[in-house]
């Protein structure tokens, strides 16, 4: 059937026991070996699937916001994919736990499904055992998230960061294109009719509507970008300068032979970029500068995020934890597994969101950190022993039934008559 192979033990006749020489061979180092590979193979490649089918979409979503690289600033699709591309390490670190939740719950259902939980169990072999194998997987994915949220994500929102200002820093020089109204900010307009070789620019009019009680109009027949020490200025010369009060009739208009427009507040620059604490890494929010001005001002969300960090490699463990004990007991095909599956969703919905209000609240409340150390602690605690007693976790009966009925009921209205 292509999974372990085990059918066959299902159908051995009512009344008979296995012979023994099968039992031991289930016993084997070599048997027990070749199981575990499956399931690594098969829960991993299910992981990596999800994971970047998931991570693929929300990265599209994410990317589309930034999409006026190409149009309105000039940019070409490797910058547009190389800067959109440095969040896909933070995105990785929210969706591979739940990735990992989706694969374990696929296999345990594949497992059922072809009876090979219930050959195993009548084998000899314990819950526990497959719960091993399933909890490699939660090793590797702990790792990965581990690497991720002490250097890469934060690395990946430096750099987003940086190349930003990098691309923002030539205002002029990429982002406005002759004959095109290009806004370099808000409420900050700009044209230019031509951009000669030697960088002149030609037929320039600038609109500045930032100030509410003001709006400055500049025309231009040259200009020049210029960079020092001091800022990036673009050089106006010969033209006017119409300023219009809004409280005031008539505008008031100033024929110039040179003019200097300030470009810096909108290039920025290397000296500028601060960077917020999700962009710090592991070590900077364990051991923080004193003397940062984000540590002075925000000592909470420093504490907060650093705990955070901590939880963020056991949540694989956890969510596997609880998926195998709603679904990796031994069931019959004719045990239904809907409620379960409701079940294992929304035990992993509660832990992780008592997380993030932990990590929320706990910024400027202490003792809410930790909430989320509990909520884990519960978790394992409890997932343990169900799993070790090899017990069937069921909903209450009122609740199965109020489900039940609630699906029949979905189900009649949308049949087809």
């Amino acid at each position: 059937d292509g999974g372990l192979g085990l059918r066959s033990v299902v159908y051995a006749p009512v009344g008979r026991r296995a012979p023994v020489d099968a039992g031991r061979n289930w016993g084997t180092t070599s048997r027990m070996g070749s199981i575990s590979r499956y399931i690594f193979r098969t829960t991993f490649s299910a992981f990596t699937i999800v994971l970047v089918s998931l991570t693929a979409v929300i990265w599209v979503t994410q990317a589309l916001r930034d999409f006026d690289l190409m149009t309105s600033q000039g940019q070409n699709i490797l910058v547009f994919v190389g800067i959109t591309g440095l969040i896909i390490p933070l995105l990785i670190l929210v969706i591979a736990p739940i990735a990992l939740l989706i694969a374990v719950a696929h296999v345990l259902n594949k497992l059922s499904t072809d009876s090979e939980i219930i050959v195993m169990n009548s084998a000899g072999m314990s819950p526990w055992f497959l719960f091993r194998a399933f909890m490699t997987v939660a090793l590797v994915v702990s790792l990965i998230v581990t690497a991720i949220s002490a250097y890469f994500a934060p690395k990946g929102l430096r750099m987003l960061r940086d190349w930003l200002t990098e691309v923002r820093a030539n205002v002029v020089s990429t982002i406005v294109q002759p004959g095109r109204f290009t806004s370099i900010e808000h409420s900050v307009m700009i044209h230019i009719r031509e951009r000669r070789n030697n960088g002149e620019l030609v037929g320039i009019f600038l609109d500045d509507r930032r100030n509410p009680n003001e709006r400055i109009t500049v025309l231009a027949e040259t200009g020049e970008l210029l960079d020092n020490d001091n800022g990036t200025y673009l050089v106006l010369q010969k033209g006017i300068v119409q300023r219009h009060e809004f409280k005031e009739r008539d505008p008031a208009m100033v024929v110039f032979d040179r003019y200097a427009f300030d470009l810096s507040q909108f290039a920025g620059g290397p000296q500028s970029v601060k960077y917020s604490i999700r962009e710090r890494y592991l070590w900077q929010l364990m051991f923080p500068d004193p003397k940062d001005p984000f540590y002075i001002e925000q000592p909470g969300q420093f504490r907060a995020e650093l705990h955070d960090r901590l939880v963020a490699p056991l949540y694989p463990f956890a969510f596997v934890v609880i998926a195998f004990t709603y679904l990796g007991a031994p069931r019959t095909t004719r045990q239904s597994r809907t409620m379960s599956m409701i079940g294992a969703i929304s035990g992993v919905g509660l832990l992780r969101l008592t997380g993030f209000v932990s990590t929320v609240f706990g910024a400027n409340t202490p003792w809410m950190l930790s909430l989320q150390y509990v909520a884990l602690i519960i978790a394992f605690v409890f997932g343990m022993v169900v799993i070790r007693r090899g017990l069937i976790v069921e909903p209450p009966a009122f609740l199965a039934n109020w489900m039940t009925a609630v699906i029949d009921r979905f189900n009649r209205h949308f049949a087809t008559p």
